[in-house]
C-alpha cells in the first residue's frame, strides 16, 4: 500500500486497529480462562463483548470510508499477545499471575489507546465527523478499561500479591530459623557426647 495522503495514513492505521482487534477475540477468552481473581477475570470477559463492538464499529467506518480494511496483520499486537501468551505458560501464585495479566492487558489498551488516538486526529484534521465520533466512542471505552484495570491492581490484585510474598518470605524464615535451631542441637549434643 502506497502511503501518498493523509487518508492513506488513516486507512492504514484502521487497517492495523481491525487486525488488532480481531486479534484479542481471540486472545481475550484465554486470558479471562486463565484469571483466578473472579473480578478480573469478568472484566475480561466484558472486554470481550466490547472489543466485538469495537470491530462493528471499525467496519462501519470502513463502508462510511468506501474502503475495506488491506490485509494487513498488526505485528505490534501479535508481539503484545506474544508476550501474554509467555505469562499463560508459568506457573507460580495465582494471585501474583493476576497481576501480571493486569500488566499485559494494560500495555495492549495502552497500545490501542494511543493508535485511536492518531486515527481520532487525523479523521478530525480530514473533517470526517462521523469517523471522528465512532473513532472517540472506542477510545473513551479504552481510557475506561486501562482505568479499571488500574483500580483493579491497586485495591484488589497487587496488594494480595504482596501478602503472598510476605507470606513466602515469613515460610522461608521459619524453614532457616527452624534448620539453625537443629543445627545447633545437633552441635550440642555432639559436644555432650564428647565431654562424657
Amino acid at each position: 500500500m502506497k502511503i501518498q495522503s493523509l487518508r492513506d495514513v488513516l486507512l492504514h492505521e484502521l487497517s492495523d486497529l481491525y487486525s488488532a482487534e480481531n486479534q484479542l477475540l481471540k486472545a481475550l477468552p484465554k486470558m479471562a480462562k486463565a484469571a483466578s481473581f473472579e473480578q478480573l477475570r469478568s472484566g475480561f470477559e466484558e472486554h470481550l463483548t466490547q472489543t466485538k463492538g469495537q470491530v462493528e464499529r471499525l467496519e462501519r467506518i470502513f463502508e462510511i470510508l468506501d474502503a475495506s480494511p488491506k490485509r494487513k496483520k498488526c505485528v505490534g499486537m501479535e508481539g503484545l499477545i506474544e508476550e501474554g501468551k509467555e505469562l499463560l505458560q508459568m506457573d507460580g501464585e495465582e494471585i501474583s499471575l493476576d497481576a501480571a495479566l493486569i500488566n499485559a492487558a494494560q500495555k495492549v489498551e495502552h497500545y490501542e489507546m494511543a493508535a485511536y488516538g492518531s486515527a481520532k486526529a487525523w479523521a478530525e484534521e480530514l473533517g470526517l465527523e462521523e469517523v471522528v465520533q465512532l473513532l472517540d466512542q472506542t477510545l473513551e471505552e479504552e481510557k475506561a478499561t486501562d482505568k479499571k484495570l488500574t483500580e483493579l491492581a491497586e485495591q484488589m490484585v497487587n496488594e494480595r500479591a504482596r501478602q503472598a510474598d510476605s507470606e513466602d518470605e515469613r515460610m522461608e524464615d521459619e524453614e532457616v530459623d527452624e534448620e539453625e535451631e537443629e543445627s545447633k542441637a545437633s552441635g550440642n549434643r555432639r559436644q555432650m557426647a564428647a565431654s562424657q
